[in-house]
């Protein structure tokens, strides 16, 4: 059955760009993405992990998460490049969700073609895989290359203390569902919602879960 756009299912997978396991999970959405687009839409939200106090140099989290990486490679085939494990080594590299964040907030305005969970892995790949600073709105201008949108625009609404607040407001906003931890992936049918996945699943596991959380949306609304 084709669903009118308004009617569509839509997973809202919530990450955060410094989050590894979000790293992990993402070609699993990708693939969910791709594979389910005639059924189901799928949104990035922004979690806001390292906002606040909690920002700071990366040597403070580097013995825990220099440790973490072997695991999340092993559990989820993701690979942190060397030059982030440079970044973690040298330690001053300022750890904070705000900027990345925000750029995905600019990019959902100016993109018009659904391609949110693409620039959304892209930015963490540019950390985790590049090790580029994910501060600087330069990084952004790069990554924005192959979306042919307007760099000068990007650029204008990311400096904007709007884009500022719409970031704070959706980290509000996903504090407010309950989200306590990334990543976490939720289906929304109406006013309906069903947790996927808290933490990383392989594939399998995901899309398995996702067809049992259709089955019983149906039921309960009626398709």
């Amino acid at each position: 059955m084709q669903l009118a756009s308004s009617d569509r299912p839509e997973i809202l997978y919530i990450y955060d760009p410094l989050c590894g396991w979000c790293y992990g999970m993402m070609p699993v959405i990708q693939r969910i993405r791709d594979e389910y687009h005639d059924r189901l839409d799928v949104s990035v939200l922004n979690g806001g992990m390292v906002v606040g106090e909690q920002v700071g140099p990366l040597r403070e989290m580097w013995d825990y998460i220099g440790g973490a990486l072997r695991n999340v490679e092993a559990v989820t085939g993701a690979t942190f490049g060397d030059p982030y494990r440079a970044l973690g080594e040298e330690g001053s590299y300022v750890q904070n969700s705000e900027p990345p964040c925000r750029a995905l907030t600019v990019f959902r305005q100016l993109d018009t073609e659904g391609r949110t969970v693409d620039f959304a892995h892209a930015i963490q790949q540019a950390l985790f895989r590049d090790g580029k600073d994910l501060n600087l709105r330069a990084t952004y201008e790069t990554l924005l290359k192959p979306y042919g949108l307007d760099v000068a625009e990007f650029g204008r609404r990311f400096e904007a203390p709007e884009a500022a607040a719409a970031t704070r407001q959706e980290f509000a906003a996903v504090a407010r569902i309950g989200v306590q931890g990334f990543p976490t992936a939720v289906l929304r049918v109406g006013e309906q919602g069903y947790v996927l996945a808290r933490g990383f699943q392989p594939y399998d596991t995901f899309a398995s879960g996702l067809r049992a959380a259709l089955r019983q949306s149906y039921s309960e609304n009626g398709f």
